[in-house]
C-alpha cells in the first residue's frame, strides 16, 4: 500500500510541475489517504501481533 502511495504522490507531483495542478492535488490527495490508510493498518497489525505473542507466550508456560 505504501509502494501505491508513492507511486500516487510521484505521479501527482509530476503533473503538477507539468501545469496540471488541478489533477496533480487530487492524486496527491490521494497519496495522503494512502499513506494514512497504512500507517492505521500498521497500528493494528502491530497491537494484534503483540496481543497475539502475549497469548502464545502465556499458553506456552
Amino acid at each position: 500500500m505504501l509502494k501505491l502511495a508513492i507511486t500516487f504522490l510521484v505521479i501527482g507531483a509530476v503533473l503538477a510541475l507539468l501545469g496540471f495542478g488541478g489533477i496533480g492535488g487530487a492524486f496527491i490527495g490521494i497519496a495522503k489517504v494512502l499513506f494514512f490508510i497504512a500507517i492505521a493498518l500498521f497500528l493494528v497489525f502491530l497491537v494484534l501481533g503483540l496481543l497475539a505473542g502475549k497469548g502464545i507466550k502465556n499458553a506456552v508456560d
